[in-house]
């Protein structure tokens, strides 16, 4: 089995962004009926914001260490969230049109962040070209074998009626493409290769299992690949991905596996299991320091290294609650978390705002709009401790490439190591409200620096450490 990821992830810093709600510019005309900027999201509701506003905040990315953006869709849609397209060849005008994304890919690959899209392909929109054509036309329309639909009269709209047609989860709105028609897998293909040669770096792609044909993305990958062989494909799959992850479809998953138990950890003692329940994690049960540092080494090796390397490591993002209101608002197991993410093997996915403790509950609560205006909102000890922790993973090739290894797990104090030729980093977790004592007997002698304080930790035969109460110690050897 021959697997290869793309050697950037590895090193890559994601940050994941809701196009309608992380930043307006003044350069993209506006449609009249928006809410304000702030409002309460709704879900079908638009906020404005748009692609040059991600270009004008490029110095705010940059300065978190991030090197890679994921966008939620782009393209031509009737919704503020995009994942209904229209024109997969183009991009919304509400968020600049095609000019707006050579722009934004011009400026990012400038300060050396990469660009991956989302890819819908699963399903398409009642605005669809070739949907409206059946809708127009019934069983007479040119593409009536691109979806799944019959007996007519299809029924777009009116629920009182069965739909007639394959939907994704029955959803009217977004009818089901019919993969097993040449002319529709031929489209997908010429899309996905159309941006691509566009200048894009990757793919993350929807639902990519209820496309359930391994012939479908090996193709998809042999086509992306033969344009940029670098170029990554990241799958929407929540659960096991064995299937999807031989080397011939996709370089990893959205790390689902990895979010519960962040949850279940250190948010332990403050856990909204209501709002987790509703949410995407859905209930998540306490867990242990024992517990915990066993589930993570088991997903650490869940894949083969070079795959777990490529993962896509995420707290949150626009399909759950945000992390600190899964939390319960608990600040500190928020921090902790994101010192776990950063720290930890694959490639950490920050969410736009995570960066600033921006609350936010189920769909469409975590799709707030970012607080540009209202800086005093933001938590400045979390600003601070992504940019230590990011600034630290690129000077530390140990916390980017290195395998992972728990030293210690017992008593809300977790001590693990990673280590990658030369470079070592070790990792002191204490998730307790009191301090403890961690015994740093397993280290290698020498001098280290801690990277979220900044002080000097020597390292000798029966060395301890004192460890603050709900504090992370990130030690790099000087």
């Amino acid at each position: 089995m021959d697997i290869r990821t793309p050697d950037w992830v590895k090193d890559a810093v994601f940050y994941q962004i809701f196009p309608d709600r992380f930043a307006r510019s003044t350069r993209v005309p506006k449609a009249t009926h928006l809410q304000d900027w702030g409002d309460a999201p709704t879900f079908h509701r638009y906020q404005g914001g748009d692609l040059l506003g991600v270009v004008e905040r490029l110095d705010h990315i940059a300065s978190l260490g991030v090197n890679a953006i994921y966008f939620c869709p782009v393209f031509q849609s009737a919704s503020n969230h995009r994942y209904h397209t229209h024109d997969y060849y183009q991009v919304d005008p509400m968020l600049g049109g095609n000019a707006a994304l050579r722009e934004l890919i011009d400026a990012a690959h400038a300060r050396g962040i990469r660009v991956v899209l989302d890819g819908v392909f699963n399903h398409a929109s009642r605005g669809f070209f070739q949907f409206s054509d059946l809708l127009e036309q019934g069983e007479d329309s040119a593409y009536l074998d691109w979806f799944h639909a019959g007996p007519f009269p299809l029924s777009p709209y009116d629920d009182a009626r069965p739909a007639n047609y394959e939907a994704w989860w029955g959803n009217r709105a977004l009818p089901k493409f019919n993969t097993d028609t040449l002319a529709v897998r031929e489209f997908l293909w010429d899309v996905a290769e159309f941006w691509m040669r566009f200048g894009i770096d990757g793919w993350r792609l929807d639902v990519p299992n209820e496309i359930d044909d391994d012939s479908f993305w090996q193709e998809f990958r042999r086509r992306v690949k033969a344009i940029n062989p670098d170029a990554y494909i990241v799958g929407e799959i929540w659960g096991d991905a064995h299937r999807w992850l031989q080397g011939d479809q996709f370089d990893a998953v959205m790390n689902y596996p990895f979010t519960r138990p962040c949850l279940a950890h250190f948010g332990a003692r403050t856990l909204d299991h209501s709002m987790n329940e509703v949410s995407g994690t859905g209930h998540v049960d306490p867990m242990t320091t024992e517990a915990f540092a066993a589930r993570m080494t088991e997903v650490a090796s869940t894949y083969p290294l070079e795959i777990v390397q490529a993962q896509l490591n995420l707290l949150d993002s626009h399909d759950t609650a945000r992390y600190l209101s899964a939390v319960g608002g608990d600040a500190t197991a928020h921090r902790l978390a994101l010192a776990f993410q950063l720290t930890y093997v694959g490639a950490p996915c920050l969410y736009y705002g995570d960066e600033i403790g921006l609350p936010g509950g189920p769909d469409p609560d975590c799709r707030r709009a970012f607080p540009w205006d209202d800086e005093g909102s933001w938590d400045m000890d979390t600003l601070t401790l992504v940019r230590q922790l990011t600034a630290a993973r690129h000077a530390c090739p140990a916390l980017q490439r290195g395998t992972f290894e728990v030293l210690h797990a017992q008593n809300d104090l977790l001590l693990y190591a990673r280590t990658h030729l030369g470079s070592a980093a070790y990792v002191v977790m204490n998730t307790a409200t009191r301090a403890q004592v961690a015994s740093l007997s397993a280290l290698p002698a020498g001098t280290y620096r801690d990277a979220v304080s900044g002080r000097t930790v020597q390292v000798a035969s029966g060395a301890v450490l004192d460890v603050p109460g709900r504090t992370p110690v990130v030690l790099i050897r000087d």
